[in-house]
């Protein structure tokens, strides 16, 4: 307690000028020590910036962490969607093969995230809230043991004037010896500790290297874990493309006519062939069935001659074929066609 009082004493006379203050640290260290705190700053802010990044639960195991990744309930997603139509279905076949492969990205991704934790965010951690802490904590013992040393020689000096020092400084008294005795162990305390904590200011700026290399690890695992996602995708998009390719049923709307044409290895589009042929079998005929009848209007009786008869609710021959080539990507009397026009 009485140690305690006389420390703040002492800081309330230095910090009025009335008492002189010792400073133990040269200027590099004072350098460092600023340092230490705008160190400190980064790697708080980037320690917490990186956290909210990670998509998994931070700490946990794999399994756990991957129960909880968007993309492992995507995957899941798409494999009971594939299940539920089925693998002979083209759309069942796609949902089976984007669902294995976001698993797979699933997996990489967890592989990413366990690396980065490991190897960037514990150690930035480590550096914001242990070393460097321990570093200003052994400053703060160090600015107490030189207010004791300074406490101490102030006391020795008033008392040693008091008792009037002889020419050889020596102040009469057991007191001003017991005060001289304290003075000297504060001093001894103040070097041991002001070496280690020299020793350690400068080891924190040798590691500096060490501490660079911890983004320069999370660059490179990032590059390795887009390689692989890469990799993954690459190698599912073949398997995609051949899948559509060898689907028996081609697109015919909505697709360039020639496309249509190569694709399905025919000189005539199957929609416009079909309609022609039951428009000649039936709709030429009678007019019944080719068109939906106007609204308000009963539809004509089955047997009116008509083979085929199309409810209002099913597209009929009679526009089929002008939808379909009006809804192409391109028109069909181009440039290209337009010299062979019988018009």
């Amino acid at each position: 307690m009485k140690k305690q009082f006389n420390r703040m004493r002492q800081l309330a006379n230095q910090t009025v000028g009335r008492a002189e203050k010792t400073e133990v640290l040269s200027e590099d260290l004072l350098q460092v020590e600023k340092r230490l705190e705008l160190v400190k700053q980064v790697s708080h802010s980037t320690h917490k910036k990186l956290t909210a990044c990670l998509q998994g639960q931070q700490g946990a195991e794999a399994d756990k962490r991957s129960k909880k990744l968007p993309l492992t309930t995507l995957a899941q997603c798409l494999m009971e969607g594939s299940a539920i139509l089925g693998d002979d279905t083209l759309l069942g076949k796609m949902l089976k093969l984007c669902g294995e492969t976001e698993d797979k990205l699933a997996q990489e991704l967890i592989h990413f995230e366990l690396q980065v934790e490991r190897d960037v965010i514990e150690p930035l951690f480590l550096l914001a809230e242990v070393e460097i802490p321990n570093i200003q904590k052994q400053r703060k013992h160090l600015a107490k043991l030189v207010l004791d040393m300074d406490s101490s020689r102030t006391r020795w000096q008033q008392t040693s004037k008091s008792s009037g020092l002889s020419s050889s400084l020596q102040p009469a008294g057991a007191k001003a010896d017991a005060l001289r005795e304290e003075m000297e162990e504060a001093a001894n305390r103040v070097e041991i500790c002001r070496d280690q904590l020299s020793a350690d200011m400068y080891s924190f700026v040798a590691k500096e290297i060490d501490y660079a290399n911890y983004f320069q690890t999370l660059i490179e695992v990032q590059a390795e874990y887009h390689r692989k996602s890469l990799a993954l995708l690459q190698a599912v998009l073949p398997q995609i493309k051949a899948q559509q390719e060898a689907w028996v049923e081609k697109p015919s709307f909505g697709k360039p006519l020639e496309e249509h044409l190569v694709i399905s290895g025919r000189e005539i589009a199957f929609p416009v062939e079909a309609c022609v042929t039951m428009l000649l079998e039936c709709g030429m005929q009678e007019e019944v069935g080719l068109e939906p009848p106007p609204a308000g209007r009963a539809p004509p009786p089955r047997d009116s001659g008509c083979k085929v008869f199309f409810p209002v609710t099913v597209p009929t021959p009679a526009p089929t074929a002008p939808n379909m080539l009006r809804w192409g990507t391109a028109p069909l009397l181009q440039n290209t066609a337009w010299s062979r026009c019988p018009l």
